[in-house]
């Protein structure tokens, strides 16, 4: 027993004493980590794949949205439209039905049509005052329910979903009546920004066929829920930026409450004021071009022959802008004009934009 502990506590400090080697050999020199162990330590150990995704191009590519905050007048729109879809749906469906925003957000055209979760019907329509496209997403859980409730289901119990098969030509009709409608509302919601005309082109199942955009540009997603007591889905619109380019710089308009950047007192206010202006309207009985040697030789005592005759028609004009014609004539002891003609076409479009 003496020789076995004996043999153990020499073990014991012969480890000890490489220990203490080894801590003064640390001690004395100092060691250099390489990139990969301060990535290990630092916990971004990544693949080639995802260190990739976050080197500096790739973040440059990533970060070239534009995120929907800087087009104040998005938010008032599809405010809109929700009030809208509330009332046309339960018109629609004679059911209670409750629309709310989900979110707005900014994303790629390929990442969205890669997030799809089939099966979904996806709807293409055509702005047709803007010439592009948009994208209207229905899933199943809202075509299942769409479907029980326009054929008569109960209330109060859940829509039967089969799955692994495609939709029959009923749902497609059903669901395509449903989407009209919200086009319909998107209509109203931009009138009084822009008139746009939302009509539907076709209906995909394949998100591939419903390809209205290149898979790295950016696009518009708004996502709406649709309660219908214990039955409802979502419905996703998509408009790319394409799509809202031309309207872009109504889009950038500040807004208060829901007067689209419009004051209607003030313009009552500005068009009262217009109508009581005084405006300077002139009598013309002729027109001559001569030089300017001729006008600087004028004296005192010349005349001016003009080429119109008693029964000639005077042109009124305001400023630059011809009014209308008359005869000059005489009212008491007023030299006056007898108007003969209607207003031109050009002075009643610029009194028209008054109104």
């Amino acid at each position: 027993m003496d020789e076995e502990l004996e043999n153990q506590n020499a073990a014991e400090g012969e480890d000890w004493a490489d220990t203490e080697q080894s801590g003064d050999s640390m001690i004395g020199s100092e060691r250099i980590l390489n990139q990969d162990e301060i990535d290990s330590l630092l916990g971004f150990d990544l693949s080639d794949e995802e260190a990739a995704e976050r080197s500096g191009i790739r973040a440059i590519i990533n970060s070239a949205l534009v995120s929907y905050e800087r087009l104040p007048m998005l938010e008032i729109v599809f405010d809109r439209l929700v009030r809208y879809m509330t009332t046309s749906l339960r018109n629609f469906t004679s059911d209670n039905v409750e629309v709310s925003l989900d979110n707005i957000s900014s994303i790629r055209f390929g990442d969205y049509l890669n997030s799809i979760p089939l099966p979904a019907i996806l709807s293409v329509f055509k702005a047709e005052e803007l010439e592009n496209y948009g994208l209207l997403t229905v899933d199943s859980n809202l075509i299942y329910s769409i479907v029980d409730v326009l054929l008569g289901g109960r209330r109060g119990t859940a829509a039967m979903r089969i799955e692994g098969r495609p939709y029959t030509t009923i749902e497609r009709v059903l669901v395509q009546r449903m989407v009209e409608v919200v086009l319909a509302d998107a209509k109203l919601a931009f009138e009084p920004l822009t008139p746009v005309t939302f009509t539907l082109d076709r209906l995909e199942t394949n998100p591939r066929f419903a390809a209205i955009a290149r898979p790295p540009n950016a696009a518009i997603l708004v996502k709406l829920r649709v309660d219908m007591e214990d039955r409802g889905g979502r419905i996703e619109l998509l408009l790319p930026y394409a799509t809202l380019e031309p309207i872009r710089k109504m889009l950038l308009q500040q807004f208060m409450g829901e007067k689209f950047g419009r004051d209607n007192i003030w313009e009552g206010h500005l068009a009262t004021e217009l109508w009581t202006t005084q405006m300077e309207v002139r009598a013309v009985l002729d027109e001559q071009q001569i030089s300017l040697k001729e006008v600087l030789n004028l004296e005192v005592g010349q005349t001016i022959m003009l080429n119109a005759t008693p029964d000639s028609l005077i042109e009124l004009r305001a400023g630059t802008i011809p009014l209308t014609r008359g005869r000059m004539g005489r009212r008491n002891h007023h030299i006056a004009v007898r108007v003969e003609a209607p207003l031109t076409p050009h002075a009643r479009r610029a009194i028209q934009s008054l109104k």
